[in-house]
This record gives C-alpha cells, structure tokens and sequence, in this order.
C-alpha cells in the first residue's frame, strides 16, 4: 500500500464477501516465543502469527478483571476463544505491581471498600475461589484461565492509579505526572515482566497506553521508552515490547526519521490506536469513501507507514458502538476493516467486557463498545463477530500454513 492511499477499489469491492461469517478455530498457543522479521510477528518455528485480540481491562478501581461477578473466569476464557480470539491485551496499573498493600489486598476487600456488596455476591457464585486471593494472585489466576483455553496475554500498562484511562488532565499521561513517576513505573514493568517470565501464554508487554496531556514530547519518549524496553527485555527477554505513540496513541509521525534504539533485536512492535471519534473524519455528513480516504491517508502519516518500512505496527485499540446504530461509528467500521483486510494488520478490539463493576463512579456500567453483554451471557453484536471471524486469521506474511 503506497503512502496516503486509500484501500483500493477492488478490496473495497470484495470487503462485504470477505467479511461473510466464518467458522472461528479453536484456540492453540502458536510455537512459542514470539519474536518480530520484518513486518511480521512470528512464532518460534517461522511462521507468522497474526495477533487477533480482545482488550480485557483490568485497570480500574478494584484492581480486578472486569466480568468475574458476573461469569466464571474460565467460562470468560471460553468464550473469547469461541469467538476466535487468540489473544487478549489485559490492563494493569502500575501500582498492582508496585504498591504492596494493593497487591495483597483480597479480592473481597477491595471491592468492600468501593462499596460494591452486590459484586461481591456475584464472585461468591461465579467465583468462589478467586474472592479471599490477594489481587495480584486473581490477575495471575485470569492469565492462566486464558493459557488452559489456548489464548496468548499481552500484558498492558494502562495506568499508574486504578481507575478510568483517560484524560489529559489525570496526572497519569506522561512521565513526570503528579502519577507518572518514570523510575516508579520502571519498577513496576520489571516486576511484571519478572513475575510472568516462566508464564508461557504471556508474549507481549505494552510499555504504556496513550501517552498524553501538555507535558508530552518527543525527546522525553525516547529517553523513557528506550529504558522501559531495555528494563523488560532485561526481565524476561521472551515477550515482544510494545511502544505506543503520543496524543492518545494516534501520533507516531516522530518514528518516521529515527526509530527507537535498542541493545535487542527482534523483540519490538509499535502500537497505534485508531478511533472514529479521534481520528478526524467526518464520518456523518461526509461520503464514506471520500472520509475513509482521508482518514486513511492521516493514519498513513501518523503511523501506518511504519509497516511499508518494515516495522511491526499493532492496532492495539479499535472499537465502535456496538449496538449499530451510530452511522459514523459503522462508516468508519467499513473503512477500519477493509484497511485491516488490505494490509492484514495485527489488531485488539476495545472491547470485551460488557460491563464494568465500576466506572467513573456509575456502578455496573454498561459498555457499549463490548463485545459481550452488560450480563456477560451473550455477544452484544453477533452479526459483528461473524464479520470479524475473517479476519482473525493470516493471509498474508512469512510461512503461512496451508
């Protein structure tokens, strides 16, 4: 795909057959470790892995995986697998791994103290051996409910306190923050990376999400990024690094010139996230066609390019509502997906949970991008998770399988 094109005619042509429901494989853990030639991720026998994940977050105020009231964490598992996902991009703050006091505190403790009885009551039925564990045992136990269903874990770093990610003013976007203290998240990505060293499924690490706010720039990315990489790899030198951008993850443009500078090779991905509600196009009033050209032509400049230059690019957030009936949020669908159809790009949906124990201070929050519903027993869209099927698998890239 040259710069500042948009997805040819024949793909988006072709995009409605290629999109027709398709059955979901099951789950297996690719040969394993994962390491990057070229534009690809590969397995440890050469052949590309296409990364086709769900966000699961993990961040909030009760420091918990979201859905474990409402369902059993292998039944959630299960199911991220039967929609065939290999993958699941699972959030963590940085004090999970940093603050002692949050990491021990039981599971029913933490949400005692939100307040959250009825939640509780529901992981007493869903999962009763996951209430009384220290919060970072029920991450751990999360993780390994995904290994036993076959699904790979990028560990992600959303943020240094628990809570909603993000705004520019949260004190959490970047380094140097009232929140964002470089050498207290080092700390926090070692001790991550350390504790999942001998943890098979765990293949990536996402360094921070959507840098952000007045304090950002370019030179203080390097300067960081680079030690956050080198502290990983130092910590467990399996898992891919994976940098994101600047202004929310949209901006990665500085990389065009110099990339990041790293001791390793063969390890690092770049992330971009890309939205219909941030990536500039007016998706309502405008064509469609027209509005996804240029649009696509932005992500080009910002980061799409690096993947002509032979860097692995993961679209490590998109998402939409999922109820169907915001026009702009469907058009820019068709556009997202016929260019992760033409350039068959690694990518997570935002996201899987349905609902959330808390969010923004609204208890049981309803997510209307999840994949699931606010009760965790159905897929919100099922017609999307047809469409998305076909594009779960590799059709491009190093040694594919017959």
């Amino acid at each position: 795909m040259a710069a500042s094109s948009s997805p040819s005619p024949l793909l988006l042509a072709l995009l409605p057959l290629l999109l027709l429901p398709a059955l979901a494989a099951a789950a297996s853990l690719p040969a394993l470790p994962l390491s990057t030639s070229s534009r690809w991720v590969v397995g440890a026998d050469g052949r590309r892995v296409k990364l086709a994940c769900a966000n699961w977050a993990s961040h909030l105020e009760p420091v918990a995986a979201e859905g474990l009231a409402r369902r059993g964490v292998g039944d959630i598992a299960a199911r991220v697998a039967a929609m065939g996902f290999n993958c699941v991009r699972l959030t963590w703050p940085t004090y999970l791994a940093t603050n002692a006091t949050l990491s021990s505190l039981p599971f029913r403790w933490s949400l005692e103290r939100l307040g959250m009885l009825e939640s509780i009551a529901g992981v007493r039925v869903n999962n009763p051996a996951l209430l009384d564990l220290p919060l970072i045992n029920v991450f751990r136990e999360v993780v390994s409910a995904l290994s036993s269903k076959g699904i790979m874990v990028i560990l992600d770093n959303q943020m240094t306190t628990p809570g909603w990610c993000c705004s520019r003013t949260d004190g959490n976007g970047f380094f140097g923050d009232k929140y964002f203290d470089p050498d207290e998240w080092l700390k926090g990505l070692s001790a991550m990376a350390t504790m999942f060293n001998d943890t098979k499924n765990v293949v990536g690490m996402s360094l921070r999400n959507e840098l952000r706010g007045p304090n950002q720039n370019v030179s203080l990315w390097y300067r960081y990024m680079q030690l956050g990489a080198e502290a990983v790899h130092a910590a467990n030198p399996n898992v891919l690094v994976i940098l994101s951008g600047l202004d929310f993850d949209i901006t990665l443009s500085f990389l065009y010139y110099k990339k990041a500078e790293l001791s390793f090779t063969g390890k690092l991905v770049y992330e971009q996230h890309w939205y219909g509600f941030s990536d500039g196009g007016n998706w309502e009033i405008q064509n469609q066609n027209d509005a996804c050209g240029l649009v696509v032509d932005s992500i080009w400049v910002k980061g799409l390019f690096l993947l002509q230059q032979g860097w692995p690019l993961f679209f490590s957030e998109f998402g939409f509502d999922m109820s169907g009936t915001h026009i702009g949020d469907n058009r820019y669908l068709t556009c997202f997906l016929s260019v992760a159809a033409e350039m068959d790009l690694d990518w997570a949906i935002w996201a899987l949970q349905g609902s959330y124990y808390i969010r923004e201070g609204i208890l049981a929050y309803d997510e209307s991008y999840g994949l699931l519903s606010w009760d965790w027993c159905t897929a919100r869209n099922p017609s999307f998770i047809k469409r998305i099927n076909s594009l779960q698998s590799p059709f491009q890239g190093l040694n594919l399988s017959p």
